[in-house]
């Protein structure tokens, strides 16, 4: 595989889902546990597929020859524990609320036909052991583990992958991005029997391509009731999954902790074995990152993000790391990097205007932003698709701080006079403008674009909402700028951000509002493509076309991920991976283990004032030219 088709395993919103609800779950006050028993179906109300021949002269391919990443040494056992800023709206995966920044958890529960090494970058086994390609360059044929089990013991079979296709396509679940994709992009799934299917696709694609855009996850028909009432009956039911863990407990508003399956399926595999080690791992809400670090402080949290400047280079410092009781690891990545910028609504009557986004755009210093606040750590983003090698439109460069050009857009908007307080007018209106985001540690940086905005005589008033009611009220297209990044994903998405069909609707990722004919034309062009090279050529004009209308403003990207861990946390020689995104995520990479003894051990010295090696890890490996 080129280096092009990196496959990233995402963290925050990827896929949008749902439209506004309809009902809501259960009534539960804070602190109160959530039942997540769900009574199953009987067998004779599971749907039952026929199964098709298979064509003759399929050539089954796997792949068992690819490095294992994993430690031997790594050791089973221990609680793992983290935090997130808010508590999930629902446990669904789909679905109105789903998709917010806890949904990295929840779906990683489940696992998909074949995934990505993470080195490598060629696929290798999970759900599927083989598959083979037809002709067509549509279909892929998929042999299916017989050993994969969800978490409730029930085996996991064709039946399950073709329940999904139901599942995805029906209204009862209040998701149109999954019903669109799963109808016009994902045609078709084909039983061949109770171990075998097929999968086709709308368009001729790439083989390795192929075996990305029209993968998918099994969904247990055995749970599912699907009827008017299943996005309230379900928001708070915890699905079964083929992954190593599952949800276990919930307690409202304060965490949500997963086990480990006992005996899982996957511990004897391959690619699969000695990962995912904590025995549990709970992820309590602690909405303030400051008393978050006073929690890791303690020791109650066993690792922490420090990407953020002021947390690697001043709280990442004194006893606890001097002492040797918290190790540091900054490690560089080699991956297509997350859109972080300001994403502005053109269903806004100001921000309708091209000139009134391009003026804006100007009047960010970002580059002093990069240079103060974030003490020259973090880089600037280019375009919405940064890093995507060969489909990253190399000649668009970011809009720069400028005043003078601010002003000419701002003119020619009609805000050409200024108020008292140095604000721009349109007759009695104001050029004010609203921003919403999500994490409180982002507001100096904030504090200084609408500082450095207001010489250009913009106003932004900053609206600082804990993680779910920032996305929902995103997602619902009420926001006029939303301060966030997005995933990002093996090749450039411009269907879900930018198509006319997903503006003017709640939850679509299409927050831009963007309804562009043109534009509309080209993103079809480009899912229909079959072969790289005008799927690249379609990716450069269509890069070039987002950076023209001025509906998202980049600003930096972070080539490595840095992490402070308490030392009882282990990982491998190698520490992480190429496309590591955080790598104390037990549910993802999962490499790391728990070891109760160092821990005890730490615990002691600490206690009696003992000291050990001071550990700071700098891994260029993976770092790019």
């Amino acid at each position: 595989m080129t280096r092009t088709l990196v496959l990233l395993l995402l963290s925050l919103a990827v896929a949008s889902c749902g439209q506004e609800e309809a009902a809501q779950g259960p009534v539960v006050s804070a602190g109160d546990a959530i039942d997540l028993v769900m009574e199953t179906r009987f067998v004779a109300d599971l749907p039952t597929y026929d199964s098709v021949p298979l064509p003759d002269g399929l050539e089954w391919v796997t792949n068992e020859e690819d490095p294992v990443w994993s430690s031997p040494e790594a050791r089973r056992g221990g609680a793992f524990n983290t935090f997130m800023s808010s508590f999930p709206l629902t446990l669904r995966t789909v679905g109105p609320d789903s998709n917010d920044a806890f949904s990295a958890y929840k779906r990683f529960t489940n696992l998909g036909l074949v995934t990505v090494h993470p080195n490598t970058l060629d696929f290798i086994p999970q759900l599927a052991t083989h598959w083979a390609f037809d002709p067509d360059a549509k279909t892929v044929y998929y042999q299916l583990d017989p050993d994969a089990r969800w978490s409730d013991g029930k085996p996991v079979t064709a039946d399950d992958y073709l329940f999904t296709i139901d599942f995805m396509r029906s209204e009862h679940i209040v998701a149109p991005w999954y019903n669109n994709h799963y109808t016009n992009q994902i045609v078709n799934v084909v039983k061949h029997d109770d171990l075998t299917i097929s999968v086709e696709g709308a368009t001729v694609k790439p083989r390795e391509e192929l075996l990305f855009e029209y993968g998918l996850s099994p969904t247990p028909r055995h749970f599912h009731r699907l009827d008017e009432n299943w996005v309230r009956d379900y928001n708070w039911r915890s699905e079964p999954g083929t992954g190593a863990y599952r949800i276990s407990r919930v307690e409202k508003g304060q965490f949500v902790e997963f086990e480990r399956n006992e005996a899982w399926w996957g511990d004897e595999k391959r690619y699969l074995a000695n990962r995912f080690n904590p025995q549990t791992v709970r992820v309590t809400v602690i909405r303030d990152m400051n008393v978050a670090w006073e929690y890791f402080l303690r020791g109650e949290l066993d690792a922490f993000p420090v990407l953020m400047p002021h947390f690697w280079h001043e709280k990442a410092r004194g006893p606890a790391f001097d002492n040797g009781y918290i190790n540091r690891i900054k490690f560089y990545t080699d991956t297509p990097q997350p859109s972080a910028g300001m994403w502005l609504n053109t269903a806004d009557p100001i921000l309708a205007d091209k000139n009134i986004r391009l003026g804006l755009a100007h009047a960010m210093n970002v580059e002093l932003m990069l240079k103060t606040v974030l003490r020259g750590d973090y880089e600037r983003l280019r375009t919405h698709h940064d890093g995507y090698w060969d489909y990253s439109n190399p000649d668009i460069q970011p809009r720069e701080f400028d005043l003078r050009r601010a002003g000419e857009y701002l003119d020619a908007a009609g805000f050409a006079t200024r108020g008292p307080d140095g604000i721009r007018m349109r007759g009695n209106q104001r050029l004010a403008l609203r921003v919403v985001y999500s994490t409180q540690e982002h507001t100096p940086r904030l504090v200084l674009l609408r500082e450095e905005a207001r010489k250009a005589g913009i106003e932004l008033n900053l609206q600082l909402l804990d993680s779910s009611a920032a996305f929902k009220q995103i997602l619902e297209k009420q926001h006029q700028i939303t301060w966030m990044a997005w995933g990002a994903s093996l090749t450039p998405r411009f269907w879900q951000h930018y198509h006319s069909d997903n503006a003017g609707k709640p939850q679509t990722n299409n927050i831009t509002n963007t309804a562009d004919p043109e534009m509309d034309r080209l993103i079809m062009e480009y899912r229909a493509a079959s072969d790289k090279e005008t799927r690249v050529r379609l990716a450069h004009t269509l890069e070039q076309m987002v950076h023209d209308s001025g509906v998202f403003i980049p600003t930096y990207k972070i080539p490595y991920t840095r992490e402070a861990y308490w030392r009882w946390l282990r990982l491998p020689e190698h520490y992480a991976s190429r496309t590591t995104e955080a790598i104390f995520n037990p549910l993802v990479e999962g490499l790391f283990w728990i070891d109760q003894d160092i821990k005890a051990e730490t615990l002691a010295a600490r206690a009696r004032g003992e000291t050990f090696e001071v550990v700071n890890i700098t891994d260029t490996t993976w770092r790019g030219e």
